[in-house]
């Protein structure tokens, strides 16, 4: 496997690849994304492949600027728009009807395509020397812990990617939060930008969680971001001290003693630390071979009910 540090020569290099057909993973401001050319179906069969992911599960498309959206988007509407000037480059992704030359692959099928134009700097310039829209889920298997640094890319898909970029930890550490503009403004996935904020902009948005056979967005499936020990969300309260012994700990503010280790998201209680140490500090804890994660609720506000929503899709079976 071939990890790189993020340099104008390394990203050239990645950028050439991606022409080329090729898989890469790069870091964006959310988790680390694998990518391939969104316009060449062939390219992005190997995603699928690489990842073990049901083709019936979306792909979102990066973009790098408006000429880049009008390759995968048509009818781009006002509130669209609007959502676009507020928040791109950022962690939103819009769902918008696709052009003819996004493959069905990308969307399994729906005449919908999810877009998104990433802030980090490496994304960015990656996307730009490309000259390409780049399809690219979390570089992980397909329904487990989503990576925020580049040994994590590594160590789960090695070398079926053919470059991993290392651009450092990412800063938010969950997805982006995904809406569907028509027919009404609709939440399909919490994420990095908080629901009150787009409120602002496009007023009350609906909500379309339901788990569906074919979703409308990714990361809609009631198991995902699932570590490989079973984790269930407990109120520490609620655990005999017995019961700890053989478990380890993902903690909020403070961790209670009697587990084999803890990993605390934020000591002062900050929810945007909290989701950037969320898939991190689970990798960690995945990686003792505990018989259990027991993580404690964050609170239901702001970024905390993506963190929330993770941790609930993570631990359902």
């Amino acid at each position: 496997m071939t990890v790189l540090p993020a340099t104008t020569e390394t990203i050239d290099r990645a950028a050439a690849l991606l022409r080329d057909g090729a898989v890469v993973a790069f870091p964006t401001e959310t988790v680390y994304g694998l990518g391939a050319n969104a316009l060449d179906a062939r390219a992005v069969a190997r995603i699928f492949e690489i990842k073990a992911r049901p083709t019936f599960d979306p792909l979102i498309v990066h973009v790098a600027d408006d000429a880049m959206l009008n390759r995968v988007a048509v009818n781009v509407p006002d509130l669209a728009r609007a959502l676009i000037e507020r928040f791109w480059p950022g962690p939103l992704t819009l769902v918008l009807r696709k052009t003819a030359d996004v493959p069905d692959l990308v969307t399994s099928g729906l005449e919908s395509v999810a877009v998104r134009m990433p802030a980090h700097p490496v994304a960015r310039a990656l996307i730009e020397r490309a000259g390409i829209p780049l399809a690219a889920p979390s570089a992980n298997p397909f329904g487990y812990l989503s990576p925020t640094r580049a040994e994590h890319v590594a160590r789960m898909l090695g070398d079926r990617v053919d470059l991993i970029l290392d651009g450092g930890a990412t800063e938010h550490g969950v997805e982006s939060t995904i809406v569907m503009v028509e027919p009404e403004p609709t939440l399909l996935r919490y994420g990095a930008i908080a629901l009150d904020a787009i409120e602002e902009i496009v007023g009350p948005l609906a909500r379309e969680l339901s788990d569906r056979a074919k979703p409308l967005a990714p990361g809609r499936l009631p198991q995902h971001y699932a570590p490989r020990t079973p984790i269930r969300v407990v109120e520490p309260s609620e655990v005999a001290y017995a019961e700890r012994a053989d478990a380890v700990q993902l903690a909020f503010r403070e961790a209670v003693p009697g587990y084999r280790a803890s990993r605390v998201l934020s000591a002062s209680g900050d929810l945007r630390e909290a989701a950037a140490n969320l898939f991190l500090d689970l990798h960690e804890l995945d990686a003792l071979g505990a018989s259990r994660i027991d993580a404690q609720p964050v609170p239901l506000e702001g970024i905390g009910i993506a963190i929330m929503d993770r941790l609930r899709r993570a631990s359902h079976r």
